[in-house]
């Protein structure tokens, strides 16, 4: 497959919105972090997403217009609705927003109900840490069902991912995990191809470990993704999980109870400025000793060095900018489908700059 380079992919994803009708601001940055997000080397969430947001948008599943609505404002918390808007664009909204107050005010907390999805965590805490700031995020999706409670067999709700971004040097640290072992997007992408998980990261219906990603989509009774900590301590998962959903239903005020049945997520997001702690110097001091700690500790395999998380998403990005992107032949040709259907110019391979 021919690589691209960032500029010609977001004119292209920007287009690709443009062309469904979303408001230029909204196609502008979804596109941006859906690059970004490939960029750091997280092909599920990025423009492979692209092709799903243009489908519910065909099925009037996603708003393209409009403002999220301001439920209530104390100044430090915000709550917004969202109103299935572009998930993205909305948490570039509210992270610029909060990274403003928090300069003020030091922490300010938002919680985000009827978000339409939100994309990779790690993209969203990037844009505060790369500012000098904390960043942490929880979402969870009201109308799924993926992930059953520690020593139940239904499944109840998703993975819940959470995710939190700080400056520590060179390049932020990037924590970005879930509740279950591995995501929905991971299982329906081994589905697709044909493979088995490696591990049984999945429960089938009858709530016994396997490999199958199938059992997730076409059995009956459905099965689910195994929590974090498998069947020894899944109840570590199962917390992680209730948190997530307090802290982006609960706080918000919308959730489960109300049995929504779009696809959308609900959102935690705090930001914190460490100079209202004890300074940005002392905070950046601490994070990268301790971030060189690790790196610098002996590892079990001499060829793989202890990493920090966002390490590795650092190194994509620098070889995304020097030799571009490049797609897997089905994800390609998913967009190239969309961009036929909407008329939409494909870019040509050129040198990259």
């Amino acid at each position: 497959m021919p690589a691209f380079s960032s500029v010609q992919l977001t004119a292209f994803a920007t287009d690709l919105f443009l062309a469904a009708g979303m408001d230029a601001d909204k196609a502008a940055s979804v596109a941006r972090l859906l690059v970004l997000t490939d960029s750091m080397g997280r092909r599920t969430h990025g423009l492979a997403m692209a092709p799903l947001y243009l489908a519910d948008i065909a099925k009037g599943g996603m708003a393209l217009t409009g403002q999220p609505e301001v439920v209530k404002d104390t100044g430090a918390t915000l709550v917004w609705d969202g109103n299935y808007l572009p998930g993205l664009w909305l948490m570039d909204q509210a992270i610029t927003l909060a990274v403003e107050r928090a300069a003020r005010l030091g922490v300010v907390t938002m919680a985000i109900r009827r978000s339409h999805h939100i994309g990779c965590l790690a993209a969203l805490v990037k844009q505060a840490a790369d500012q000098g700031f904390i960043a942490l995020i929880s979402n969870s999706e009201p109308s799924a069902r993926r992930v059953a409670p520690y020593g139940g067999v239904q499944p109840l709700f998703t993975p819940n991912p959470m995710a939190m971004g700080y400056p520590a040097g060179d390049s932020p640290v990037l924590v970005d995990i879930c509740a279950s072992i591995t995501t929905t997007s991971m299982t329906r992408q081994k589905l697709a191809a044909g493979e088995q998980f490696e591990h049984p990261w999945l429960l089938d219906g009858q709530g016994q470990p396997t490999r199958d990603p199938a059992v997730l989509e076409h059995a009956e009774p459905r099965g689910s993704l195994q929590l974090l900590g498998g069947q020894e301590y899944g109840h570590k998962g199962f917390g992680l999980a209730l948190m997530t959903e307090a802290l982006s239903q609960g706080l918000s005020g919308q959730g489960r109870a109300d049995q929504p049945a779009r696809w959308g997520g609900n959102v935690f997001l705090q930001v914190l400025d460490p100079e209202f702690f004890a300074g940005g110097e002392a905070f950046t001091r601490q994070t990268s000793y301790f971030a060189e700690q690790c790196r610098s500790s002996t590892p079990i395999r001499p060829e793989q060095p202890v990493r920090i998380p966002g390490d590795q998403a650092a190194q994509h990005i620098a070889r995304a900018q020097a030799q571009g992107l490049a797609f897997d032949a089905a994800t390609w040709d998913r967009l190239q489908g969309w961009a036929q259907q909407l008329k939409v110019a494909v870019p040509e391979e050129r040198g990259l700059r």
